[in-house]
């Protein structure tokens, strides 16, 4: 993967792959976004000063798509709202993590909509969850925003030290993705223990 999104960094295209990638893995959360963000961090802390994609201008397109990718998936659960809510009432495991979710985002809502943007699928159950339990935007945009910039920030972060202790070699992407993957099982962690914490007090 290195070697094709190394061909990319010399051209703008490299932003409509990641933005495309990120926006869309809150719907399907399979897809490597976060690795390829390391990636092309990596890539191009490797190149000149001038190469594309710029560090800065990567970040902001990855923290960008990610809130729009939210907000879609906000909206659709909003839109939907009815007939989410007969899906999930036929299941009462479902039914059951939609009410300590709900408790969640009223008691801790910005917390749990950071932490969600690096457990693995977890921006999907909050982004839905919101749109679902009919929070306001104003409670979530902004919190969403962060949760973006934070995440986006540390994935381009890990590519661009990577590169710069390890260089531009597998090492340097696996390390960098290994880092990220940890971040994610110590998100997924607290968000776990976050209803427990709700329903205790």
């Amino acid at each position: 993967m290195r070697e094709s999104v190394g061909l990319l960094t010399g051209s703008p295209w490299i932003y409509a792959v990641v933005a495309l990638s990120v926006l869309l893995d809150v719907f399907l959360p399979v897809l490597p976004s976060g690795v390829l963000v390391i990636t092309a961090a990596t890539a191009a802390a490797a190149g000149r000063a001038d190469d594309v994609p710029d560090i800065l201008a990567l970040t902001l397109c990855a923290a960008t798509a990610s809130v729009l990718g939210d907000l879609v998936a906000y909206r659709l659960a909003w839109r939907g709202g009815a007939r989410l809510d007969r899906a999930i009432a036929r299941s009462r495991r479902l039914s059951s993590a939609q009410e300590r979710l709900g408790a969640a985002l009223a008691r801790d809502g910005g917390a749990l909509v950071v932490l969600a943007r690096f457990a693995p699928a977890g921006r999907s159950v909050v982004s839905l969850g919101a749109g679902a339990a009919r929070r306001r935007v104003r409670e979530f945009l902004p919190w969403s925003a962060l949760a973006g910039l934070s995440w986006a920030l540390y994935s381009v972060t890990l590519g661009y030290l990577g590169a710069h202790w390890l260089g531009a070699t597998w090492l340097a992407t696996a390390v960098s993705v290994a880092a990220l993957f940890g971040a994610g099982a110590a998100a997924a962690y607290l968000m776990r223990r976050q209803p427990r914490v709700s329903e205790a007090s």
